[in-house]
């Protein structure tokens, strides 16, 4: 009994150190692929209180859409938001539109807004739905946990179609992709038309 009982741990142990490495993706490989359309149409609530969709936030050429942990707790997030303030102007003068998305409250992101005034959209998906409609949510905070529905900090260069155009992440969520990263990508978009 008590052999069969350590093989079963062993087993058990086995397959759960299995399971992890399976988990255990690059991060571009979360979300959609590029060349596919969003799975969502984006609806959530901005930093005005008004609602916001695909349509109303894209630009002429599309949307780059931003996903951050947080605006009120997470540092490295607060770090990302302003350079991607300092850096909005490349972004917008190249056709698209920028938002960053987070799973902050209403009042949060109205907050974060009213002391940085960013020169960007800020949305808020509060039950994390355009979060899960992506497949981004970091599974690693149990429900009870104050970060569970955080994303995955991702970037997505969105197509006026729809289309992912481009995935920009680094590994963990300490590292965010450079406004460079996400001007370089759109201008190589813009070559290959």
């Amino acid at each position: 009994m008590r052999y069969t009982l350590l093989i079963a741990i062993f087993m058990f142990a086995a397959t759960s150190s299995f399971a992890a490495e399976d988990t255990a993706i690059a991060p571009t490989m979360r979300g959609p692929a590029v060349g596919a359309v969003i799975p969502s149409d984006l609806t959530s609530i901005d930093q005005k209180g008004d609602p916001r969709s695909f349509e109303n936030l894209s630009g002429p050429n599309g949307l780059v859409l931003v996903f951050i942990r947080s605006a009120k707790w997470c540092s490295f997030c607060k770090k990302q938001l302003a350079e991607v303030d300092a850096g909005a102007k490349e972004i917008t003068t190249r056709g698209y539109a920028l938002a960053v998305l987070s799973y902050d409250s209403l009042g949060d992101i109205q907050r974060y807004a009213h002391d940085h005034k960013p020169n960007f959209t800020m949305l808020s998906d509060r039950k994390s739905e355009v979060i899960d409609a992506f497949g981004i949510r970091n599974e690693k905070f149990g429900k009870m946990h104050y970060a569970n529905g955080v994303p995955h900090p991702m970037i997505f260069v969105i197509g006026a179609d729809k289309t992912v155009q481009a995935k920009l992440a680094e590994e963990g969520y300490k590292n965010r992709p450079s406004v460079t990263a996400i001007t370089e990508a759109i201008d190589v978009l813009s070559s290959h038309e």
